[in-house]
Order: structure tokens, then C-alpha cells, then sequence
């Protein structure tokens, strides 16, 4: 685990005030700028070099929000790996077009286009191009989760507030929204698959034809009605013989 002065060395923090030739007194910024640091390392899963990038553009007053959010974005983005081809260039006007369709400001050649552009030439190569139907839907989704981070942010008025929000919500936001989609999943497989009323059906279906029967509900309802039309009743022998 990196150490304090191994952040110090590389720059992602600032050095403490000196109490002796041994000894510095680090104040409350320094322990949130190193909760933050932790938590983009551990949690968002970013590269002590990117997160150095982060931080420089978050120490920049003369940076602008966007600009520090595209930073940030693109630390969380997987490089893509994908050779160059007539594959890869079919998934990057596929993502052009999506944004063209849904109207986002985005730069077709954005680190975020070229990644979705490699999921969709992955997607081909496995045998499951038809997920690529699905691009609307999880854009969709994307919409409403994107205004909600920015939401966030705008609450807040201090600029250092504002940046800091702006790169939690989307390094940390971007882990969270991956773990409630996979715990989404668990409960939707369960309930699809492995649910008891699932896996009742077919009893249920033959309880329900034991019901429409009226006899005992032992599943012979509709056999004993049909006797009791030739004399024996719905209830066996002792009952009255059927109305004329």
C-alpha cells in the first residue's frame, strides 16, 4: 500500500508544515485530499498516474468544471485494445450515429466513444451482435443517472467542492452504478428463475383445474363430475342421483 510519503514523492499531496527535522503537521485538507486519493485508488480502481492527472486538473483554478469531469471520465474508461479494421470502424459510426440520434454533445473520438465502439466490435466477435439492440435502452437508463450526478454537483458552491463532487461522482458514481446493476440482476434472475412462484407453475396450474372441479381438490374434480352425471354425484356414492 502506498505510503504519505510516497504520495508526497509523487506529487499527489502537498507537503505538511514542519514541527521538526523529522516531523510535519498535516491539517484537515491534507486528510481529506488523502481520503480522496484512497478512495479513487480502491474503490474507482485508477492508476496512481491518472490519478495524478485528476488532481492537477482539480488544482487548476483556471480549469473549468467540464473539463476536469472529461478528465475524470476518461480515467474510468477502459483503453481500448481493439486493431484497426473495417469492424471497428463500422462500431465507430454505429456510436456516431447514437449520438447524432439521442443529440449528446460528446466527441465521436472521446476515450468513452472509443471504448463503446470497442464493446460493440467485442460484442459482434463473441456471436452476440444482438445485444447491440439494446444501445437505446442502456442509454435510456444513462440519461436520468448522468442528471442525477450533475444534480449533485450543482449543489455545491465552493469551487473545490464543486470539482471534488464532480470527480466522486464520476469515479466512485461509476462503481456504484455497476454494483447496483449486478445486484439488480441477482433479484431479477431470482425472480425469473428461481422464484417459488416460478417454479410452482406447473402445480399451480393443476390446483386451479382441481378447483374448477369443486370436488375434493385431490386433481380428480373433473373425472368425478362426469360420474356423478350418469348417478353417482360429485361427492361418490351416498349423494342424491342428479336432478332430471
Amino acid at each position: 500500500m502506498p505510503t504519505i510519503k510516497y504520495y508526497l514523492r509523487e506529487g499527489l499531496l502537498s507537503a505538511g508544515e514542519l514541527t521538526s527535522p523529522n516531523q510535519a503537521h498535516y491539517g484537515p485538507g491534507h486528510e481529506r485530499r488523502l481520503r480522496l486519493i484512497r478512495a479513487l485508488l480502491d474503490v474507482g480502481g485508477l492508476s496512481l498516474a491518472v490519478i495524478g492527472e485528476v488532481l492537477e486538473a482539480m488544482d487548476d483554478p483556471e480549469q473549468p468544471v467540464h473539463k476536469v469531469l472529461g478528465v475524470a471520465a476518461d480515467g474510468v474508461t477502459p483503453a481500448g485494445e481493439e486493431g484497426a479494421g473495417p469492424e471497428l470502424e463500422d462500431a465507430r459510426e454505429e456510436v456516431a450515429e447514437l449520438l447524432r440520434r439521442r443529440d449528446w454533445q460528446a466527441d465521436e473520438r472521446s476515450p468513452a466513444a472509443e471504448s463503446l465502439a470497442g464493446v460493440l466490435s467485442a460484442l459482434r466477435r463473441a456471436g452476440h451482435g444482438g445485444y447491440i439492440d439494446l444501445l437505446d435502452v442502456y442509454a435510456d437508463a444513462a440519461e436520468p443517472v448522468a442528471r442525477a450526478d450533475l444534480d449533485y454537483v450543482q449543489r455545491r458552491v465552493a469551487r473545490e467542492d464543486l470539482v471534488e463532487s464532480v470527480v466522486v461522482g464520476t469515479v466512485l458514481g461509476e462503481a456504484m452504478f455497476g454494483a447496483l446493476r449486478r445486484l439488480a440482476h441477482i433479484d431479477v434472475s431470482f425472480r425469473r428463475f428461481e422464484s417459488p412462484q416460478h417454479l410452482s407453475g406447473p402445480v399451480e396450474r393443476e390446483s386451479s383445474g382441481a378447483e374448477d372441479g369443486g370436488a375434493d381438490g385431490d386433481g380428480r374434480g373433473g373425472g368425478d363430475e362426469r360420474k356423478g352425471a350418469g348417478g353417482a354425484g360429485a361427492d361418490g356414492p351416498e349423494a342424491g342421483p342428479p336432478d332430471a
